[in-house]
């Protein structure tokens, strides 16, 4: 399968041991958009508002793109500044984007409790519970 992980920024340091595994299972995996730069969002606010805001869409619109041609989203969800099994807005749009678009979506952890929890229980995510061989 054809798999983007997809994550909140700090999360990142997490990604190489998840995605070699994948890979060993024989899926083909895409990095989340600014993984190779994880200062861009941070060099585009340095510009200004609007640049920041340029910077928001075209990510936006590169993950609408890059969604389209995957099988399915990883979606890597771990606390974050006290919050269990965090999920991010540009994440969440990502899960929005990969549920219109029929993809797989798969949940590392649990669904986190709070104001978008059904919502993203809508999405039918499959929640693995850390089990990457499950993602299939």
């Amino acid at each position: 399968m054809k798999i983007l992980i997809i994550c909140s920024k700090a999360f990142y340091k997490n990604i190489p041991p998840i995605k070699e595994k994948l890979e060993e299972l024989g899926h083909e995996i895409t990095l989340p958009n600014s993984y190779h730069n994880p200062q861009a969002e941070k060099e585009s606010w340095d510009l200004g508002e609007k640049e920041h805001s340029e910077f928001k869409a075209r990510m936006f619109k590169q993950s609408e793109e890059t969604i389209k041609k995957m099988d399915a989203v990883l979606t890597l969800n771990f606390d974050k500044n006290g919050q269990k099994n965090y999920i991010g807005g540009a994440t969440f749009l990502e899960l929005y984007e990969a549920f219109k678009e029929n993809k797989k979506i798969y949940l590392y952890n649990d669904i986190p409790e709070g104001m978008l929890y059904d919502e993203i229980q809508g999405f039918l995510p499959i929640v693995i519970h850390g089990k990457i061989d499950l993602v299939k």
